[in-house]
Parts: structure tokens; C-alpha cells; sequence
């Protein structure tokens, strides 16, 4: 299939159809009288595909992925607004679904020359519930019912909370694990100091812990070069910018695990060249939760480096009511559908487009 060309971009906001769901916007392009779809995302990122990038899009190949990357960079490089990336990875993402639905196969199919796996494993978050409160034994129990690879919890320091010391920390890792019976791994949210972060190296047993997630605000390579010569196993990813290298980013911090949003790093196409550089680091991805349906098709398409998705139970189940058939995950699995596209298409739509 060649020749089929973007006829144009929309943006649809679908908040009327559905209630739930902290975002209700979605990008829809358009070719050859096929809908490709991708969303939620916010109404920032939407006003950005609408004004910014729609207008470069119209006239490109819709199998030609590298060709709409490189059109989608130059305004997404040069902003210095973390919206732009997540915009260019909406469309770019829309555009995938658009390619599957005229091929008429998943986009797993179309990433890999291999056979796609039909499941894929996942991991859950509750990163609202931080371990250095009162950690909810309800919530605890229904986390670790669902037969998951393994969960994460909210690991913040917030200031000026003096109390919350590398020893408190480490001491709600710890305990959180053994009332799992398991390790778990932990998300800072980019709250810590490198001072904090070493320290908390320092005291917390690392056999509780499968990764600290984002500890500082950045990805500081001085700093995580001086973490990483500690014991503590650091998993960075969410926050890797269009402006950055990803062979340098993981070079210099050397991550346990590589937690890429394959939305917010730009786009599917962008996310097979990060893993790519992953891979060749022996680093292996686990693509975040807020981009759930690309990262499960590039998880089938490349098993071998991607050992399972997150799945964010607090938030993830009121997203799928958005959708025409929402993803729902089995004994801790994400199963690939047979139908053709992504699975983003919204439930229905109303008559507006987004302003």
C-alpha cells in the first residue's frame, strides 16, 4: 500500500460522550475516507495539533512514517514546551492507526517483520497512595489481586516536609515490600535532590526495592552519574526529551529500566529508535502507562526488549470508557486484538471539533 496521502488533521474534543476520564480529547486524521484516531490528551496538546502541526501534515504519505516524523520535529524540537512532543506523538500515533485500519491489520503487525505476541504481560501503579503515610491495606489487597508481573507505589518528597528523610524512605520501601511478599518499585516523580537520593542509596535494603523511578527533576547526568555508582537500581524514561539523545541519556545514567511514554517521547515511530538505543545498552523498556495502547502494540511487536507494560489502576479503567472497545487486562495480561488499527478509536463523537 503507497500513494495514500493525509487529507487533513482534526482535533475532536468528546467530553459530551463521556464523563470519566481526566482528558476528552482526540486527534483524528484523515485519508482515502478512513478515520485514524488517537487520544485521550489534554486540550493543551490539542490546540497545539490544531494550530501548529495540522497545517504540516496534509499531503504526507500515510506509510510514510519517517517523512511525517521529520515533518513533526522541526516545531516540536524548537518548542520549549513539553506539549509539543506529546502532540507530535499524537498525531504521529493517529497516523499509525490510520495505516492499520487501509492495511487492515494492528499496528503491531506493521512495526515488526516477526509474528507479534497476542499478550502482553503488565505491571500496575497506585502512585496516589505514597508509602510515607499511612499505606491503605484495602488498597494494597486490590492492587495485588490482579495477578501482575509486579506494582509500584508514590515515593514523593514534598517540601518542606523535613521529616521525610532518606531513613523514612527507605523504611516505607522496605515495609511496603514485605506486606507484598514481593519487591516492589517505587516513583519519586522527580521530587528528590541528588543529596536525598545518594543517602537513600545508603540506607534502603536492595533486595525490597525493583527500581526507584525518577528521583530527580531532570535527567541531571552529572547527578545520575554519581547515583549510579551506587547500588541503588534507577529506572528514568517518562521524562526523555525530543532534545535529547537516548544513547547518551542511558549511557550516562545506565538504568536499570528505560519507563518511556511512547506518546509523550514523540510517537510510535520516535519510540522504535529509543528502543532501539535501549536495546543495544541491554536495558530493558517498560513503556509507562499513560500511553497504554501504543506501548502494548510496540511491547507485542518487540517482546524480547519490552518484559511488560504499566497498567495505573487508579486511572487506566475510567480512560477505557472513552474508547469503542476498551482494553481491559486478564490475570495481569493485555491481550492484542485481531481488529485492524490501534484501539483508539473514541466511543462515538460529537458534531464539534475542538477549539
Amino acid at each position: 500500500m503507497s500513494g495514500i496521502h493525509i487529507d487533513r488533521v482534526e482535533v475532536v474534543d468528546v467530553r459530551d460522550a463521556e464523563l470519566a476520564g481526566d482528558d476528552t480529547v482526540f486527534v483524528a486524521v484523515r485519508a482515502a475516507g478512513e478515520t485514524g484516531w488517537y487520544g485521550p490528551v489534554s486540550s493543551v496538546v490539542g490546540t497545539y495539533v490544531d494550530k501548529i502541526l495540522a497545517p504540516l501534515v496534509a499531503g504526507v504519505d500515510v506509510t510514510d512514517h519517517q517523512a511525517l516524523r521529520q515533518r513533526l520535529r522541526v516545531p516540536a524540537v524548537a518548542s520549549p514546551e513539553a506539549h509539543a512532543s506529546w502532540a507530535m506523538g499524537a498525531v504521529d500515533c493517529a497516523a499509525w492507526d490510520l495505516h492499520g485500519r487501509l492495511a487492515g491489520r494492528p499496528v503491531a503487525d506493521l512495526l515488526t517483520l516477526t509474528t507479534p505476541r497476542r499478550s502482553v504481560p503488565a505491571y500496575v501503579s497506585w502512585l496516589t497512595q505514597e508509602l510515607t503515610g499511612a499505606v491503605e491495606l484495602d488498597t494494597l489487597a486490590s492492587v495485588l489481586a490482579g495477578s501482575w508481573g509486579f506494582t509500584k507505589w508514590g515515593l514523593r518528597c514534598q517540601p518542606p516536609r523535613e521529616t521525610t528523610t532518606a531513613r523514612v524512605l527507605a523504611q516505607a520501601v522496605e515495609r511496603t515490600a514485605e506486606a507484598a511478599g514481593a519487591r516492589i518499585a517505587v516513583d519519586a516523580v522527580g521530587t528528590w535532590t541528588p543529596s536525598l537520593t545518594l543517602a537513600f542509596a545508603d540506607h534502603v535494603d536492595p533486595s525490597a526495592l525493583i527500581w526507584l523511578e525518577d528521583p530527580l527533576p531532570r535527567h541531571d547526568l552529572g547527578a545520575y552519574g554519581q547515583v549510579t555508582r551506587t547500588p541503588l537500581p534507577v529506572a528514568v524514561g517518562e521524562r526523555l526529551s525530543l532534545r535529547e539523545n537516548p544513547a547518551t541519556v542511558i549511557n550516562k545514567v545506565r538504568p536499570v529500566a528505560l519507563t518511556l511514554d511512547v506518546v509523550g517521547c514523540g510517537g510510535l515511530t520516535q519510540a522504535v529508535e529509543v528502543l532501539a538505543a535501549a536495546s543495544a545498552n541491554a536495558v530493558p523498556v517498560y513503556p509507562h502507562g499513560r500511553s497504554l495502547i501504543p506501548g502494548i502494540h510496540l511491547a507485542a511487536a518487540f517482546p524480547e526488549a519490552i518484559p511488560a507494560v504499566e497498567y495505573r489502576l487508579q486511572w487506566e479503567p475510567g480512560r477505557q470508557r472513552l474508547y469503542a472497545h476498551p482494553w481491559l487486562p486478564e490475570h495481569g495480561q493485555l491481550r492484542l486484538p485481531e481488529s485492524a488499527g490501534l484501539g483508539t478509536a473514541p466511543r462515538r463523537t460529537p458534531c464539534h471539533a475542538h477549539r
